[in-house]
């Protein structure tokens, strides 16, 4: 099939829906993107950013990615970082991973996925680096619920280590990192409570002058 009608048909009911509520909602949008929002989020189809806070198209920058990932060498991920504070002056980034999460719980496991390999290695270092804690749970569901939620505060920190926010905090920009989760069995957002908002929030290891 070379064409989904049925997703052409849902997005004409869609844009007709909207412009009922607001005839001029999409020439709004059209003239300008001044998102408050980052959202950095995971691949997973079962946990749609803008849906599950409920905000409309234009209000929610997003990045998503295998297990909502920050990595250092990934040039896709910190060139939306940069763009959304340094051009779309964002006020918060959301760190939102989910429990059950494919990627961490591929982690957890010694199958070989192929290129995926690489990605997941990352949760896997930091698996390590919280053995001892995930291991004393008995229930793996337990234990892949914990290492998602070490995993967004990873992430949080690895954001916070860039020197895109840094500089952004030096020049005095108006900006928070948040590390929340999700739980798809009830669509509820938890916050882990890892919120930073200046440099003397993190360690001076990673302080960059």
């Amino acid at each position: 099939m070379r064409v989904l009608k049925n997703l052409f048909d849902s997005n004409r009911k869609w844009a007709e829906k909207i412009r009922k509520e607001d005839p001029d909602f999409f020439l709004n949008l059209s003239k300008q993107q001044s998102p408050e929002y980052l959202w950095v989020g995971c691949s997973d189809s079962r946990v749609p950013a803008n849906e599950i806070i409920g905000k409309l198209p234009g209000e929610v920058f997003v990045h998503r990615n295998i297990a909502n990932l920050v990595i250092h060498t990934d040039l896709n991920c910190l060139s939306v970082i940069q763009y959304a504070v340094e051009v779309l002056k964002v006020k918060h980034i959301i760190v939102c991973g989910h429990y059950g999460c494919g990627g961490v719980q591929a982690a957890l496991e010694n199958k070989a996925l192929g290129l995926m390999d690489n990605w997941i290695r990352n949760i896997k270092d930091l698996y390590l680096s919280h053995q001892a804690e995930i291991d004393s749970l008995q229930n793996e569901k337990d234990k892949i619920n914990l290492l998602c939620e070490l995993n967004v505060v990873e992430q949080v920190a690895n954001i916070c280590h860039t020197a895109i926010v840094q500089n952004a905090w030096n020049s005095e920009q108006e900006l928070s990192v948040h590390g929340w989760i999700y739980s798809i069995e009830d669509g509820i957002l938890k916050d882990l409570n890892v919120c930073t908002t200046s440099l003397d929030e993190i360690s001076r290891t990673h302080r960059l002058k």
